[in-house]
């Protein structure tokens, strides 16, 4: 009895000090650590990295402390190099963080006393410390004991244009030697130089982005000057052992810009490329959203400032690489398929929490992060549930696929929240031929190009087993086709000849006549009576279901986020444009001895959305059947009739009111112009009114709290 009291007691201290010991270790993180779902809403996830401690001058053994630090760089010997630009040194240091000597002043290779003035980016082979001395325009090279080896100018002027200066900010060298230069004001692109140190090209340049209005101008004065035409520039790079330069560029030049191409995975402003020798963008990109940093300034409950600014960027060990936000002090983890594995960190002063910080580099399994305003070095240390991510990693690299996916699978025990894991999973089922259960696992990471891969295997699977099945199908719909097609010819001929009102039928059916012949059909709508309003009605109806049902029909893949589609949105996008186009063209062809009244107006343009409704239905069912290679079928399809529709719709109006193609042309262009202006309005007296019912609100409220 004794025993088992003492065994009870032993028992109850063990877990009150697990509970303390679980508690200690959540709390020691002052920070969430989160990933993202496809509606770019934050999901907590385990801390990866946990703040161990804050290294400062008396860490290092140094009596002058960091004044505005710039960079930090870890060799292939663990040496670790900070560039500490207040105080004009570049400072070295062995693994344990102890201060070995530093970089000031040094004799030029012409002999004179110099000195570094804004030493930013470095960069360490075997043999040299590449150093940015950035005010004065070059890049100064030391061997590894701090003896001066050359200087690295500015290329030609007329390489460089009248508008562009060479302030190094960040370099990188590849086994080779070749160099590659980020300058601050330079926006050509990345600094490229050969083995011997001569300049070759720039890499990279950023794409320039003009409004319509600047390109409008643009096209009448071709000459002119247009600040938005000056590309983009970039914040840093760095280079992995295949030689592809990493770069992150300045979005705080067009956050607009930026914000848009992240919103539609344009991958030609990506903030984050990866650059073969020739320039191109080579990144691969397979999440749900590109690599970019903070993606919650798209969701719904956003409260935030924007795109990152993506200061640095550091690779680790099994393809995972990081960045930092130096405008929200975090920092972003990615595996090598540029899936986000974890963001993590947050602005303060509390061990873990940053204030401005500038670099990143990954040492062993720990992370050091360089704070410009702290003026010191935090170092983060991987928990087991990183050691689990890094291992799987290791696994999936080295081919070690069942070993990789116990590993994903723990990984799964931990965060279910975790897309790499999922995808992980999903690889493995997809190699060993469980094609459906690796659709479930795609699916759950959003990865529509895996699950694309996974959907052939099942659609040969079932092809293969009832392919028998398939030409009797077409036959039938084939049949069925004709058979249609030869019941509404035979309709609309005998229509031709018929006197007196039409049916309800015979006005729908006429709807088909007059998308295959419509110069024919719209004279006949307005002139014949063939067509009516309730004939109208009727196909506007049905093309607004059939466009619900092109976005809500679709596949997956065609529409991962179809599921969150708004029914109203979706209405509203085919209904609001028809009534503006009625509108609007109506009140110039009043003005413009139009032929046509309001009541053919709206003949007209309902009768011509005819081809949305034979196009739009098909192509989304024929995506449920297409992979993603193969989906551009179905998108064709879509706009087709988008451009028929248009069709239709110039030359209805033409016929209805009269007009000559010159004059048609103008009435339509100045139609979508008033479509424009009429939506302003309607969008101006809505803020107008919603102000009123605010202020008489706020003038109740006031009146009632007086009253008491």
């Amino acid at each position: 009895m004794k025993k088992a009291k003492i065994l009870s007691l032993f028992f109850a201290v063990a877990f009150v000090l697990a509970v303390f010991s679980v508690g200690a270790g959540a709390a020691s993180a002052p920070y969430k650590s989160y990933t993202y779902d496809i509606n770019y809403e934050p999901l907590e996830s385990p801390h990866a990295y946990v703040p161990d401690k804050e290294i400062t001058n008396f860490d290092m053994n140094m009596d002058k402390p960091l004044n505005g630090p710039s960079d930090i760089f870890v060799d292939k010997n663990n040496n670790i190099y900070i560039s500490d630009t207040g105080n004009k040194r570049v400072i070295v240091c062995n693994s344990e963080f102890i201060y070995q000597f530093e970089i000031t002043e040094f004799v030029n290779s012409e002999g004179v006393k110099d000195a570094l003035e804004e030493p930013l980016g470095l960069f360490v082979t075997d043999e040299s410390i590449y150093v940015c001395d950035s005010k004065k325009s070059r890049i100064v090279l030391f061997d590894l004991e701090g003896n001066f080896q050359s200087i690295i100018y500015s290329p030609e002027a007329d390489i460089m244009g009248t508008d562009t200066a060479f302030r190094p900010a960040s370099v990188a060298v590849d086994n080779a030697g070749r160099m590659y230069v980020v300058s601050s004001q330079t926006y050509s692109g990345i600094f490229s130089y050969d083995e011997n140190k001569q300049f070759q090209s720039f890499i990279g340049a950023q794409k320039s982005s003009l409004s319509v209005s600047e390109k409008i101008r643009k096209f009448f004065f071709p000459n002119s000057v247009i600040s938005e035409e000056v590309t983009i520039g970039y914040l840093s790079c760095t280079i992995d052992d295949d030689g592809f330069v990493w770069a992150t560029v300045d979005t705080s030049q067009n956050e607009q810009q930026f914000e848009s191409a992240i919103q539609s995975n344009d991958t030609t402003y990506a903030p984050i490329k990866r650059l073969n020798v020739s320039g191109s963008d080579v990144m691969v990109r397979s999440g749900f959203a590109m690599p970019a940093g903070e993606l919650s300034f798209m969701s719904a409950s956003f409260k935030g400032t924007g795109v990152s600014d993506l200061a640095d960027i550091a690779l680790g060990p099994n393809g995972m690489w990081a960045v930092i936000d130096s405008k929200r002090s975090k920092t972003y983890i990615y595996d090598q398929n540029g899936v986000l594995l974890v963001a993590f960190g947050d602005t303060g002063t509390q061990l873990g929490n940053l204030r401005a910080p500038t670099a990143i580099t990954f040492f062993g399994s720990d992370i050091y992060i360089l704070d410009s305003k702290m003026n010191s070095i935090t170092s983060y240390k991987r928990t087991e549930y990183g050691d689990a991510i890094d291992q799987a990693l290791y696994n999936d690299i080295n081919r070690n696929y069942s070993q990789a996916r116990a590993d994903w699978e723990k990984i799964l025990s931990f965060n279910v929240n975790c897309d790499s894991a999922y995808i992980g999973v999903g690889k493995n089922q997809l190699r060993t031929g469980d094609y459906a259960a690796s659709l479930k696992n795609f699916k759950a990471a959003n990865d529509t190009k895996n699950y694309s891969d996974a959907y052939k295997q099942v659609r040969k699977q079932w092809i293969s087993k009832w392919i028998w099945i398939v030409p009797i199908v077409v036959v039938v719909l084939v049949i069925l086709l004709v058979k249609a097609l030869k019941y509404v010819s035979k309709k609309n001929k005998a229509g031709a000849t018929k006197t007196g009102r039409r049916t309800f039928g015979e006005e729908v059916l006429f709807g088909f006549h007059v998308i295959i012949h419509p110069f024919d059909g719209f004279w006949d709508l307005k002139h014949e009576k063939r067509g009516s309003v309730r004939g109208g009605l009727f196909w506007l109806i049905l093309a607004t279901l059939a466009y619900v049902y092109s976005v809500v029909g679709k596949s997956w893949m065609s529409n991962p986020t179809k599921d969150k589609a708004n029914f109203f949105y979706l209405i509203a996008t085919v209904l609001i444009p028809v009534f503006l186009w009625i509108v609007g063209n109506w009140c110039l062809t009043t003005l413009f001895d139009g032929e046509g009244n309001f009541k053919d107006i709206f003949i007209s343009t309902t009768y011509s959305l005819v081809p949305l409704v034979i196009l739009l239905i098909p192509a989304a069912l024929l995506s449920n059947i297409l992979s993603l290679d193969e989906v551009a079928i179905s998108t064709l399809l879509s706009g087709i009739a988008l451009v028929w529709v248009g069709f239709l719709l110039f030359f209805g109006a033409m016929i209805t009111h009269g007009y000559s193609l010159g004059k048609n042309f103008a009435i339509t262009l100045f139609t979508i112009l008033g479509m424009l202006f009429i939506a302003f309005l309607i969008m101006l007296f809505s803020n107008l009114v919603s102000r009123m019912v605010s202020f008489i609100g706020e003038v109740i409220t006031e009146i009632s709290y007086h009253s008491k």
